[in-house]
């Protein structure tokens, strides 16, 4: 088991790929060689907000907005509370996030088993390619040897660039966005007293989930045994782990090889559950 928090966890901004001002806590990575690598991270939009044109991805992205509205599209917009899953190839956006927008997102590695490019890889790329053209509203703009102009998508370009190869996107299993409002769910009791779930859903033949998990004040949740990855981000609330006490903000990763753990509520705590998909 591996815990990070938000106060002593690593952070950073989004580099010039991107237009506006993005600050990040990466709280919990996974391992870069691993088809379902991941970064969990808590994002904060600064000062004139941060925006990104229609694009896409080759990886995987769940969003739990814990403060303000998200704009994933101009037609698609998120309220605080709310979840979204956004699958690989999947188009979203053009973005405009507000300043002060607050949200979690887990990046991971999709069920074609393309992977997921880790941060420090794709800022070292990003910084490479500023000395060989510009970005601008988040599109790489560049001129060849032949002096022809090319533009590619910033993230698109950060990819090639760290790891040599073109981006391929596989067919999409999902034709949009998925959004889900958890308060529409009904809370199950799990049969351990002060223990409840919601399973908002789960996706693809990799067995992606999706769900939440809540903990009584004076409740004990045992993590028990699992076949996959979980992570789980305490949105609020107050535990105790193996004798150390961690506040709201705290992200929890769980492997197959962990045993199980009793965690305590030491008030009502809230967990945000996100299992990776299966290899």
């Amino acid at each position: 088991m591996r815990i990070g928090e938000f106060a002593t966890a690593e952070g950073g901004a989004v580099g010039s790929m991107r237009d506006g001002k993005l600050d990040q806590k990466f709280l919990l990575q996974g391992d870069d060689d691993s088809p379902n690598n991941y970064l969990l991270n808590v994002g904060l939009t600064g000062s004139g907000g941060w925006g990104t044109p229609r694009h896409r991805h080759n990886f995987d992205q769940i969003r739990y907005v814990l403060k303000g509205k998200y704009p994933a599209s101009p037609h698609k917009i998120m309220d605080e509370g709310s979840v979204a899953y956004f699958p690989e190839s999947v188009h979203y956006g053009p973005q405009d996030r507000p300043e002060g927008l607050e949200m979690m997102v887990i990046q991971f590695g999709g069920a074609s088993g393309a992977g997921f490019l880790s941060t420090p890889r794709r800022e070292a790329a990003n910084e490479t390619l500023k000395a060989k053209g510009e970005f601008n509203s988040g599109v790489f703009t560049w001129v060849d040897e032949q002096g022809q102009k090319h533009n590619m998508d910033g993230a698109a370009a950060c990819y090639e660039e760290a790891t040599g190869r073109k981006m391929v996107l596989a067919k999409p299993r999902y034709d949009d966005v998925i959004m889900m409002d958890p308060d529409s769910y009904d809370w199950i009791e799990t049969g351990r007293p002060g223990v409840y779930s919601k399973l908002l859903g789960t996706f693809t033949e990799r067995n992606t989930k999706i769900s939440f998990i809540k903990v009584e004040a004076g409740a004990t949740y045992n993590t028990g045994s699992r076949s996959q990855v979980d992570v789980l981000f305490m949105s609020k609330g107050n535990i105790t782990v193996e004798g150390k006490t961690y506040g709201e903000k705290t992200a929890l990763e769980l492997t197959p090889s962990d045993a199980p753990v009793d965690i305590k509520a030491n008030e009502e705590s809230l967990f945000f559950v996100v299992t990776l998909p299966k290899f």
